[in-house]
């Protein structure tokens, strides 16, 4: 294998977690169309993240269950690996997590978020281990939204575990006064792309980060290559899927097994 193509679902906020499942639904068909060997989804996207003024009623463990089988058939009929955000129930209180499927539609796993946001406490319980995943030999990890920008060691555990690509399913959206971009890793903005970037240059990984298309939104879906430069992204606000085509042979865990710690 010389090729990987990868698809980003940067698609609209869904309206409620039916409209999440039908959209998700409908990128899996596209991305497959266009070629792409796996599709990845923003965090918690089924069934959508309660971020306020959307903030809604905590849906249940069967409506999630009928969701993932739903997706899975998706993947099935499309024959594509699929990386969901989503969340779960492992007790009474659900987790934030990716749940991978492959093209025969079985569940691969899931990469539960393990680093909240202080703001999720309330919310979610948190995840205690980490998982590598496999597409067409190409190995790759999942560091979710906030444990992928303040926690570098998210990324450089799943790298020295044999990843080449690390998604980054994140939620974003626009703020009263923020600051808009229309370019990409903007002086101006927050650090948050800028950490896309760094992730990638102190991995030498790929790094695919993915966010849902809002007016304004402060970060765009986006694919960085080893070295840390740009590869491709998405217009800001623009629905649609971010598809491009990635070489394994060009991440190496070199850096990510070079570190040295200390007691």
């Amino acid at each position: 294998m010389t090729r990987l193509r990868i698809a980003l679902a940067n698609i609209e906020i869904p309206e409620n977690p039916e409209d999440s499942v039908v959209r998700a639904e409908r990128a899996v068909e596209a991305a497959a169309a266009a070629g792409a060997r796996i599709v990845c989804f923003p965090e918690a996207y089924v069934p959508g993240y309660p971020w306020p003024p959307r903030s809604r009623k905590a849906v249940s463990a069967d409506f999630l269950e009928a969701a993932h089988e739903r997706i899975a058939r998706a993947a099935r009929e499309s024959r594509i690996h699929v990386v969901l955000g989503t969340e779960r129930y492992v007790s009474d209180k659900p987790r934030l997590t990716a749940l991978v499927l492959r093209p025969d539609g079985d569940r691969a796993g899931c990469q539960d978020k393990v680093q909240l946001d202080p703001e999720e406490d309330p919310l979610y319980e948190a995840g205690s281990d980490r998982r590598i995943f496999e597409v067409d030999g190409f190995r790759f990890g999942i560091a979710i939204c906030h444990e992928g920008f303040r926690y570098p060691e998210t990324v450089r555990w799943a790298v020295s575990n044999g990843a080449q690509l690390v998604f980054l399913p994140h939620y974003s959206e626009a703020e009263p006064g923020a600051f808009q971009p229309t370019e990409f890793a903007d002086p101006r903005n927050s650090f948050h792309e800028k950490a896309f970037l760094c992730r990638a240059a102190e991995n030498n990984c790929y790094v695919a980060a993915v966010n849902c298309a809002s007016p304004g939104s402060p970060t765009t879906s986006a694919v960085i290559r080893p070295d840390g430069t740009l590869l491709s992204h998405q217009p800001y606000g623009k629905p649609g899927l971010l598809v491009c085509d990635i070489d394994p042979a060009e991440a190496t865990p070199l850096l990510a097994r070079r570190l040295k710690t200390y007691s």
